[in-house]
């Protein structure tokens, strides 16, 4: 899709008759179709094959021999089963883009796991140190390790294209989702690395900022987040305890992070005499981030209130999905083509395909 939105004509195989998984991944479900599929595949043209079948397994080899890119997440080692594997492939096509996305692995004792994001989030880490303190470990409430992983497989991609660009051949791009999920443990990761600290979950607090939270005003919670020391000073200011400001306790962000409780003891204290709207305009005024916690309806709200435009529409349907959030000056990103129906356009790709390419 990452592809799609920057412009790369997309052909998505599927399994005929129930195609994608995705496809089943209801409730919700919007227009006859699931949301989590909506949501996944806009931009892309629809083929059902039935690799197993000799006959579709050769207009998959077609495609694959015409194709600058191949992108695939079957299990280790099925593709080259089915005579499609790279080191196959790529004798008929030197300049061909290989991108395989496994849950750990293409090789190795690890290579025939499956890889789900829930559990990655729990194999890597991401889990232990997301909830509350003392509380369970707790997933994020999105699909961030194939998010992660779809990003990394993108980012591989593009710049194996340019490779080939410069050199005419094309190669392999392996990603996995665990490694990806790793990677996507930033601070934490290079925390344990580094100073050999196992974080634990600190619910909404920094491991190493302070004010950096969230905090209950007087109506509901709201966030600061005074990333650095002149960001202190200015929130000290605008909510009138220039006291703090000058408390040797709270004076760097070092001493803040060590105090830390006695930090939010004194700005809670603060922030429950008045409403969130009033100290986050305070706080925005003074050039202080801080900010509501919106729902996601709420997010979509306030993104549309401040000109961001965040979504697309499809002539002709009523399918609404996220806009690309890369924005090209010279060649805007964005898909024309709405999430396609199960071979929507399995006749004119094998028209296609019959055609003489050269």
């Amino acid at each position: 899709m990452n592809l799609a939105d920057l412009g790369a004509d997309v052909v998505k195989v599927e399994r005929p008759e129930s195609g994608d998984d995705t496809r089943s991944w209801g409730p919700p479900w919007a227009h006859g179709q699931s949301t989590y599929y909506l949501g996944l595949n806009r931009g892309k043209r629809s083929i059902a094959l039935d690799l197993k079948d000799p006959t579709d397994l050769r207009l998959a080899e077609a495609l694959i021999r015409r194709a600058d890119v191949v992108v695939e997440n079957f299990r280790a080692g099925l593709m080259d089963e089915l005579g499609l594997g790279f080191e196959t492939v790529r004798a008929d096509n030197p300049g061909l883009v290989y991108c395989s996305i496994q849950g750990f692995a293409a090789q190795g004792p690890t290579a025939s796991l499956p890889g789900y994001d829930l559990l990655i989030q729990a194999m890597s880490g991401i889990m232990s140190i997301t909830g509350q303190p003392g509380g369970p470990p707790t997933k994020v409430g999105a699909a961030i390790t194939d998010m992660t992983a779809g990003l990394y497989a993108t980012i591989g991609v593009l710049a194996a294209l340019q490779h080939r660009e410069r050199t005419g051949k094309g190669q392999r791009v392996d990603v996995s989702l665990f490694d990806s999920a790793l990677n996507a443990l930033l601070n934490q990761a290079s925390a344990y690395l580094n100073a050999d600290v196992v974080a634990a979950p600190q619910g909404n607090r920094h491991p190493s900022i302070a004010p950096y939270e969230s905090f209950s005003a007087a109506d509901r919670d709201f966030i600061l987040a005074a990333a650095n020391d002149r960001m202190w000073q200015r929130t000290c200011a605008a909510i009138g305890r220039d006291d703090l400001a000058t408390d040797v306790r709270f004076s760097t962000n070092a001493s803040r992070r060590v105090n830390v409780e006695p930090l939010v003891a004194e700005l809670s204290a603060t922030f429950a005499t008045a409403p969130a709207d009033h100290w986050i305009a305070l706080l925005q005024a003074a050039g202080v981030p801080a900010g509501s916690i919106n729902t996601i309806g709420e997010a979509f709200s306030w993104a549309e209130e401040q000109d961001l435009d965040p979504t697309i529409g499809f002539p002709g349907t009523d399918t609404q999905t996220l806009r690309s959030p890369i924005r090209l000056s010279e060649a805007p990103a964005g898909s024309v083509l709405p999430p396609p129906n199960l071979d929507e356009h399995g006749a004119e790709i094998r028209a296609w395909l019959a055609e003489d390419p050269g």
